[in-house]
């Protein structure tokens, strides 16, 4: 993807995202009404995995991680200590993660040490992984904020005899099986592919889309946008594409609003996250421009705005909370000196209104809160209510 694009263009891709998917129509956004447009949940989901691994890896499923009754007693026996690093706490994601992660570790007898939020920083990051050496745990999990930028301090925590298990991606340079002992990654390129052939359906014969894009060189990221663009050259080469990016997290919306007041013939965004496309919601609304949007990752606020109709017309899902049980399988079988697959991917996951509530409780382990049952009842567009 191009996300060296830096400040400007991060303001406006933020902007671009708000508006491509949130859908309706506009004399601003001008996108097609959710009355002609309904996506299809089975009709956008891929076959398989879409992606491979950072380095070429082809994917195992977290199947290959099952334990058997010895290698519980193993892990149990040992008395391990695990540490974790993340790159933010601020998402339903990371929370989901993180529980999994812990639920797995707890049940299998491992103690987590720790958990640091770096909030997106690199500086954050490098200090919360050199503390957590100081601790001396058996295992450290961790999702780089900027795999080039912390890869040293990553190969600290290797040369240290503490084994790794990352999520997403491996740091840039590290080698498996020596400094790392697995990656479990959700398909990126399958949730990108899901969330294109869903705003495909919103972009008239020779129309725009726009992409609402992180400009840092974050590989998860950069593979979504990366599917997204070739998607559209495979399917639908008669739509042109238009990019914004940023770089602040917390900046996305005027970005957006931005980018779709510099851009009116964009009639839907692709926006990198549920949380950049939150803020372009916000931020379209407020300006009156009404445009379909689809997004990455389903959280609580993005699934409210959709079951209510709004902006947000389909999201390609990870399971972060089964993504954590997997990574905290992973870690019990690295912790006994088991051979882990390198690249561990779970499949993505087409989310609309018609399964919205079904999917909801798949990936939150738990029952859509009153917030989402009471838009969907308000809109009548969720199915199985």
């Amino acid at each position: 993807m191009t996300r060296r694009k830096t400040l400007s263009v991060a303001a406006g891709l933020l902007t671009a995202i708000a508006i491509s998917l949130s859908g309706c129509s506009s004399d601003a956004g001008g996108g097609t009404s959710p009355e002609r447009t309904a996506v299809n949940a089975a009709s956008i989901t891929p076959a398989g995995i879409v992606g491979q691994g950072k380095n070429g890896e082809k994917p195992a499923l977290a199947d290959a991680l099952k334990l058997s009754d010895a290698d519980k007693k193993k892990v149990a026996e040992g008395k391990f200590t695990v540490g974790i690093s993340m790159n933010t706490m601020d998402i339903d994601w990371s929370r989901l993660t993180i529980e999994g992660i812990q639920k797995t570790l707890g049940d299998l007898g491992v103690k987590v040490i720790g958990v640091t939020d770096a909030k997106f920083k690199v500086q954050q990051q490098i200090a919360d992984l050199e503390n957590l050496i100081t601790k001396k745990p058996d295992l450290i999990i961790s999702i780089p904020t900027d795999d080039v930028a912390t890869a040293q301090t990553y190969k600290k925590v290797a040369d240290a005899g503490i084994k790794l298990v990352f999520i997403h991606m491996p740091a840039s340079g590290l080698s498996y099986p020596s400094d790392y002992q697995a990656v479990i990654a959700p398909d990126n390129q399958g949730n990108g592919q899901i969330a294109a052939a869903a705003l495909s359906e919103f972009i008239p014969q020779n129309g725009t889309a726009g992409i609402v894009d992180f400009a840092v060189d974050f590989y998860t990221t950069n593979q979504r946008t990366q599917r997204v663009k070739e998607w559209f050259k495979e399917n639908r080469p008669d739509v042109k594409i238009k990019e914004v990016g940023f770089t602040d997290t917390n900046a996305v919306g005027p970005a957006a609003a931005n980018f779709m007041t510099a851009n009116p013939e964009v009639k839907g965004l692709f926006v990198i996250w549920d949380s950049p496309a939150m803020q372009s919601v916000a931020a379209l609304r407020n300006a009156g421009i009404n445009v379909p949007i689809t997004t990455i990752d389903l959280g609580t606020e993005v699934a409210v705005e959709m079951a209510s109709g709004g902006y947000i017309k389909a999201i390609g899902a990870q399971e972060p909370y089964n993504q954590g049980v997997a990574e905290g399988m992973a870690a019990a079988h690295a912790l006994i000196g088991n051979k882990v697959p390198a690249w561990v991917a779970l499949p993505a996951v087409a989310v609309t209104p018609g399964n919205l509530l079904e999917k909801y409780e798949t990936i939150f382990h738990a029952k859509p809160p009153r917030e989402v049952l009471d838009a969907c009842k308000s809109s009548g567009i969720c199915g199985g209510q």
